[in-house]
């Protein structure tokens, strides 16, 4: 794979996805909200949850006037709700106490704040502060190592790397949203259906781990 199968992998599949929902979730910490209740649950049940959590608190400092119970009705059915309850409070007092009530914009920040890892972090640059970033899921990671971009072996923060050095920076935002379309549809995580794939010309199909 080089950098060339790269871009036209790229632009194959963005006349074949319509993206422009994944750019429109909001501010920062609608996106940073959402994508923490996104975790182990479904985008059709996360998005419409956290809309009608945004109803009710779009600001830190509306959120801590909320009880986490409160914050957990709202939420459920996401999974582990009374969890995600608990640590969205929780950031959000961060963010008031020591952000003056914005969301952060370095990555290593973000990762400090409860319930927010590698992906999550970038999820919120790469949505909302276009920092042209690679989150890297499921779909993500397992397309990049079927295409031979990363390893087997590799662990999410070397497959980022990896992609990094592959997608040329003002690319990078729309990589995310591709492959989980593409991962959804076609080349899911249990089977790749290559015979109904429009990028397999350049793929290796490397499905060994």
């Amino acid at each position: 794979m080089d950098k060339t199968a790269i871009q036209k992998i790229i632009d194959i599949l963005q006349k074949e996805y319509d993206i422009s929902g994944y750019s429109n979730r909001g501010n920062a910490y609608e996106v940073l909200v959402g994508t923490v209740l996104s975790q182990r649950t479904k985008d059709e049940v996360t998005w419409p949850r956290n809309k009608e959590l945004m109803k009710k608190a779009n600001t830190p400092e509306k959120m801590l006037e909320l009880s986490e119970k409160e914050i957990a009705k709202i939420i459920y059915p996401v999974g582990f709700y009374n969890q995600k309850a608990k640590k969205i409070k929780e950031l959000s007092r961060i963010l008031v106490e020591k952000y003056g009530g914005k969301v952060p914009r370095g990555r290593e920040e973000l990762m400090r704040l409860p319930g927010v890892g590698g992906k999550t972090a970038d999820c919120v640059l790469c949505f909302a502060f276009n920092e042209g970033v690679i989150p890297v899921d499921v779909h993500v990671e397992v397309i990049a190592k079927r295409l031979g971009i990363a390893d087997w072996k590799d662990k999410p923060e070397v497959v980022r790397k990896k992609l990094h050095q592959f997608v040329p920076k003002d690319k990078r935002n729309s990589i995310n949203a591709l492959f989980v379309e593409h991962g959804k549809r076609v080349c899911t995580t249990r089977r790749a259906y290559c015979e109904r794939c429009s990028v397999v010309k350049y793929c290796p199909k490397i499905m060994k781990k």
